[in-house]
């Protein structure tokens, strides 16, 4: 196993020169004051379909030969990835086929399938998705992108903190969510290469802490299916490429509650004006509420995503 490197990240920005967006990094004087630190935060929420998947999705499905673009795609996903792969096969002109959890947010089901994808439902507390997915993979010979354990996948999600960077600067700590490890490895990745003292810290749900765990452990730790409001880091696993980095070049991984990131989510809307879904608010919410010390530290925050069911944000933001 070959594991990606800051040259892929650099590659991967080129491919995706002029198909993602260079999102914007937003400040907070308030929360600068609050905590005698300086936040930058970077916003995937406004990346094309809503979040930062779209990166390693393209640069994965641009390097496909011309038999596995005729073939096309497949994936299993909770949402985001699903819609990055949608996207992406549109874009890049391919078939693509989404498994993804019956109880996917019905905004990402959608937004999925309006981008011509076909979707297959599964029941994620019952059904193997891996499994259902490499059997729809050999039965119609599509090529399978994980939605983290790849290395152009792992690459493409790198070129965020990398944009970062390029835009602010060097940092003392950046804090990245946390589900398979794909944003967290690809911005380990350009973190050690672009600023080499920042310390990297991934933010994962209190409920599903597999890949804390794994770090402490120096081995994978497999877990149940967590249950949290962070749809989108539901994993039960890291990925043998995603830990490979992830140990190299992390310094730790903390957690967030379900209540921090309605908490954060609040934060968001109300004083920075921007919807972001609960696992883009993991590693605010980390930073919110004293799980590493930021006095005085320039501090990145990668809001990994947008896309949340508005009936389910009015009931987290009126709770």
């Amino acid at each position: 196993m070959v594991l990606p490197t800051f040259s892929d990240v650099q590659a991967a920005a080129q491919r995706l020169r002029g198909a993602a967006h260079v999102t914007p990094v937003m400040r907070s004087t308030t929360l600068d004051q609050r905590h005698q630190a300086q936040f930058s935060f970077k916003c995937e929420n406004l990346q094309r379909m809503g979040a930062f998947k779209f990166r390693g999705a393209f640069n994965a499905l641009s390097r496909f030969d011309a038999g596995q673009r005729q073939a096309g795609v497949i994936t299993f996903s909770s949402g985001n990835h699903a819609q990055a792969i949608a996207l992406s096969a549109r874009l890049l002109g391919m078939p693509a086929v989404i498994v993804m959890p019956l109880d996917a947010p019905q905004a990402k089901l959608s937004a999925t399938r309006a981008y011509g994808a076909e979707v297959v439902l599964y029941d994620r507390f019952t059904q193997d998705r891996e499994e259902l997915t490499r059997k729809l993979s050999a039965e119609r010979g599509l090529t399978l992108i994980p939605p983290y354990d790849h290395p152009d996948v792992i690459a493409g999600q790198g070129t965020a903190a990398m944009e970062l960077f390029e835009q602010v600067g060097e940092l003392d700590l950046l804090l990245v969510p946390l589900g398979g490890g794909g944003l967290l490895a690809g911005s380990a990745l350009a973190a050690h290469a672009m600023s080499p003292a920042c310390r990297v810290y991934g933010v994962e749900p209190e409920a599903g802490n597999d890949g804390q765990q794994s770090l402490r452990a120096g081995r994978i730790v497999r877990i149940d299916t967590p249950k949290t409001i962070a749809d989108g880091a539901q994993t039960q696993h890291l990925g043998e490429y995603t830990f490979g980095v992830i140990k190299n070049h992390v310094a730790d991984v903390l957690t967030a509650s379900d209540q921090e990131l309605i908490e954060s989510m609040k934060f968001l809307a109300e004083r920075m004006k921007m919807v972001v879904e609960p696992t883009g608010c993991l590693g605010l919410a980390a930073a919110c509420h004293g799980k590493v010390p930021l006095q005085g530290q320039r501090v990145g925050i990668l809001l990994s995503g947008g896309n949340v069911d508005l009936h389910r944000l009015a009931q987290w933001l009126s709770s």
